[in-house]
């Protein structure tokens, strides 16, 4: 009969392991190109609607995690649910998708309330806390198309309004690179597996988490503090 000592190494050997890979993870960063100064407000957007109106917009910006986290915190917002999107596969899953086999990037699709928030307000945060739009087809110390930075607009409105801010920061030279996101359709979204969502609340001590996340909140409540919600 195998020791139980042995399986027991083993089960701490791979968690030792996996702890490790992620600081490693969290450590191999690029640093961002952060905004040169606080985003202008979108010259062209949607009003507020004048009653209680649910509406969906979709956004990759990398790691799901720390972008839901961002989206979950701001006034107006009812859901912010972690998933995949942009792809040709139906109902991928994690493994696949971080293969970058299946076209689609790790997104969050934002259910708000557009007599609370407007879209070109939570351009705003995507732009500028959310993530680095400057990071082609990566996003920190992750790197392939599924951390790519994207928007899937649901209609023609939210088309207009995204093509016109992305020229609009270009122009205004708000960071030192170009932004590389990409406006796309959207066509279909797959919510990731439970264990991904509300990952940055269950896991507030993971190293990348921690090193990543974390402070994409703390910006949030800086820059933002009309529109953050604990």
């Amino acid at each position: 009969m195998q020791s139980p000592y042995i399986g027991r190494s083993v089960a701490i050997v791979v968690i030792l392991g996996l702890v490790a890979w992620t600081a490693c993870r969290a450590l191999g960063a690029r640093p961002p190109d952060k905004p040169k100064t606080l985003v202008p407000v979108p010259t062209i957007d949607a009003p507020l609607a004048s009653a209680k109106s649910q509406q969906t917009a979709v956004f990759a910006g990398g790691c799901f995690w720390g972008v839901q986290a961002v989206f979950e915190h701001l006034r107006g917002v009812s859901t912010a649910t972690s998933g995949y999107a942009g792809g040709y596969v139906k109902s991928p899953s994690y493994e696949s998708v971080s293969m970058g086999v299946t076209g689609h990037a790790e997104t969050v699709s934002v259910t708000y309330d557009a007599s609370k928030l407007t879209y070109g307000q939570l351009l705003m945060v995507f732009f500028s806390v959310a993530h680095d739009p400057t990071q082609w087809n990566r996003q920190g110390p992750d790197t392939g198309s599924q951390y790519r930075s994207a928007i899937f607009y649901t209609g023609e409105e939210q088309k207009r309004i995204a093509r016109a801010y992305i020229t609009q920061l270009d122009a205004a030279k708000v960071y030192s690179r170009p932004i590389v996101t990409k406006v796309e359709p959207f066509e279909a979204f797959y919510p990731a597996e439970g264990y991904h969502q509300d990952y940055l609340r269950n896991n507030p001590g993971n190293p990348y988490i921690v090193y990543n996340d974390l402070p994409k909140l703390e910006n949030l409540k800086k820059d933002f503090p009309n529109l953050y919600q604990p």
